[in-house]
């Protein structure tokens, strides 16, 4: 009987322990770290100067749910200009990880201790920076405009930024200064961040006659991409050109062709063209893959920044604009000779992104000729 017992316990406590081991097992399947993702969205939109960044940046902006910053790398390439672009990646990456993180520390490397939220580059671009909790003169789902921002909202101490960050369920930030994806790679297996790519192109003959209205605000960012050498004379401009056209075709072969595993669903290619020329569809499909509401409100606003009469003259100030007719201001005002020139630097970039090359004067004129190949790499690819 006594055995009889001691068996009976045995058999209990063996069952115990493997519903025990079971409830282990089902219990670390259900946290596994492969499964876990953060609750905070985070979006970088990569691009070029003068490629349409900052509206695409607005886009994201203005959404009640993200927290926005402009080009916040800026101040890493003005504390270190004397280093080359390939050099300053690095840095780069480390401050928009502490961004994302919503660890504001990190400026301490870069800018003074005793600063204001108005120290930060382009800060009024931010409708985050501009409501509460970081401005409370302006509602979170209000559309603000930068000069109201600017005005009202600039005597704020530098911790509302960090303050600001960590009540919002997306960060999105906007860069010009990555020239190849791979650095990047960190970020996008770091199981701390979500991170999603939007990699924003734009022709590049429009992009040279954009910058050459602006030379002189983009001189120090010309001399860190080539040197000073290669930015003087006729040629800079065209080497600078070069640069930015082979990182685009570094950045979307990385993203898109040569796919590792971890970015499927993670890239998105948009051309600039094709958010102007349909701007309410691609919007949608630019929230959709962020995991945002294209509310009624910023449908509104989408539709009427891109079909006003200005003619988007100053740079970093996003107006309501006829968006279509300023992106093709450029086949109006560039003389052929520096067309033909860019082409024959840009040619293998605007292949692979679906631009059409001019062969004469007749067909830049010819505005009813469409420059966009549709069987090129189609907008928002997310290369899966």
């Amino acid at each position: 009987m006594l055995k009889s017992n001691k068996t009976i316990v045995i058999v209990v406590l063996a069952v115990q322990s493997i519903v025990f081991m079971c409830f282990l097992a089902q219990l670390r399947s259900s946290y596994s770290p492969q499964e876990e993702k953060p609750a905070q969205v985070h979006i970088l939109i990569l691009s070029s100067w003068r490629s349409g960044s900052s509206f695409t940046g607005q886009l994201f902006s203005q959404h009640p749910d993200v927290f926005y910053l402009m080009e916040p790398a800026w101040h890493v390439w003005t504390a270190m200009y004397q280093n080359r672009a390939k050099t300053l990646q690095m840095a780069a990456r480390d401050l928009i990880r502490s961004v994302f993180l919503c660890d504001m520390s990190v400026f301490d490397a870069y800018m003074s201790t005793l600063r204001n939220k108005s120290d930060l580059f382009q800060w009024e671009t931010s409708r985050a920076l501009c409501s509460p909790p970081a401005c409370d003169l302006f509602q979170r789902n209000h559309i603000i405009s930068k000069t109201a921002c600017k005005t009202l909202c600039s005597r704020y101490p530098f911790s509302k930024v960090e303050e600001a960050c960590k009540t919002y369920s997306h960060t999105v930030l906007k860069e010009v200064r990555f020239f190849d994806l791979t650095a990047l790679y960190p970020l996008l297996t770091d199981p701390s961040l979500n991170l999603k790519i939007i990699h924003l192109v734009r022709d590049p003959r429009a992009v040279f006659h954009s910058r050459e209205k602006t030379v002189a605000a983009l001189m120090r960012d010309s001399n860190i991409v080539v040197g000073p050498q290669k930015n003087q004379g006729e040629s800079g401009p065209y080497n600078v050109m070069q640069e930015i056209c082979k990182s685009h075709i570094r950045i979307y072969t990385e993203g898109s062709q040569a796919l590792p595993s971890f970015l499927k669903g993670r890239y998105m290619l948009v051309r600039y063209e094709d958010i102007v020329n349909d701007p309410l569809a691609k919007a949608e499909q630019l929230y959709k893959f962020a995991e945002l509401h294209f509310t009624p409100k910023l449908q509104v606003w989408v539709y009427n920044i891109t079909h006003g009469k200005g003619l988007g003259m100053q740079a970093f100030d996003i107006s309501s604009r006829d968006a279509v007719n300023v992106s093709q201001a450029w086949r109006k005002n560039l003389p052929f000779q520096k067309i033909e020139k860019l082409q024959n630097v840009c040619k293998d970039a605007m292949d692979l992104l679906g631009y059409r090359l001019l062969m004469s004067k007749e067909e830049q004129k010819d505005m009813a000729l469409n420059l966009l190949f549709t069987q090129g790499p189609p907008p928002g690819d997310t290369g899966s």
